[in-house]
């Protein structure tokens, strides 16, 4: 509510800005904490890049093993390409995964960030945005490795690609990192990630494969590969909302 001032200026109501101030400083704080873990995260992976190095190093022994059997005379099975992308951005994927929440396990710090006055939900931001950026690096390395080993024309709808590749990978990460917090505290955490994890984000990997895959033959579906994006950016806005719902009450438990 404004009004003018002696100005001719707007003022606000008292209440109404400090209200504003508050709600700003409990944004700027979740923010800082959520970067604070990121950067945690990514101070120890620089010194060791094990998770990276692991990673990256299996994303294209996957890729190698798939081009030794889908690629004959230099010809690549046609359509193969951008099903064997996701899938082994799915593999990867869930090895990163499955480490994300590993050092605060073993060095017992889940329990000091969970403990810490901040909001909890900065944790799986901080988490979550850990696991965008290593998937990120590795997705580089990998699409080119598939557009030179199965001839694939993988840059022509860059932007296109690069819209799938983002929203499939936050739409896979989300759900993901939700489960690797809640399967923490199991033993058997490296079977039930997969378990729990491919039946939900069945529809990332089916969009993502027919929406890249559109947009690989010499005639390319354009309109298809743009429903591709539009599903994902649903299910990115379902399941990333329903995830920072539930962690709280997830590591409160």
């Amino acid at each position: 509510r404004t009004a003018p001032g002696r100005a001719g200026r707007p003022w606000s109501h008292p209440r109404e800005a400090h209200q504003g101030r508050r709600g700003a400083a409990v944004m700027s704080g979740f923010l800082r904490a959520a970067w604070l873990v990121l950067r945690k995260d990514l101070r120890v992976e620089s010194r060791s890049r094990e998770m990276l190095l692991t990673t990256l190093f299996f994303a294209l022994s996957c890729v190698l093993v798939f081009s030794v059997v889908f690629v004959r005379g230099g010809q690549a099975v046609e359509g193969a390409a951008g099903g064997i992308l996701w899938i082994v951005i799915a593999f990867s994927g869930t090895l990163a995964l499955g480490r994300t929440f590993e050092r605060e396990r073993h060095h017992d710090a889940l329990r000091g960030l969970l403990l810490a006055p901040v909001d909890r939900l900065a944790l799986y931001v901080g988490k979550l945005l850990g696991v965008l950026l290593l998937l990120g690096v590795v997705e580089a390395v990998v699409v080119v490795m598939v557009a030179f080993l199965f001839g694939a024309p993988l840059f022509q709808y860059v932007w296109r690609l690069l819209a799938l590749l983002s929203l499939g990978t936050i739409g896979f990460a989300s759900v993901g990192t939700l489960f690797s917090a809640m399967l923490v505290r199991t033993g058997n955490r490296a079977v039930l990630l997969p378990v729990l994890l491919y039946p939900v984000t069945i529809p990332v990997l089916m969009m993502g494969v027919v929406g890249t895959a559109a947009l690989l033959p010499p005639e390319p579906d354009l309109p298809m590969a743009q429903v591709g994006i539009g599903v994902l950016f649903f299910f990115d806005a379902v399941f990333l909302t329903l995830a920072l719902w539930v962690f709280e009450p997830l590591m409160t438990e």
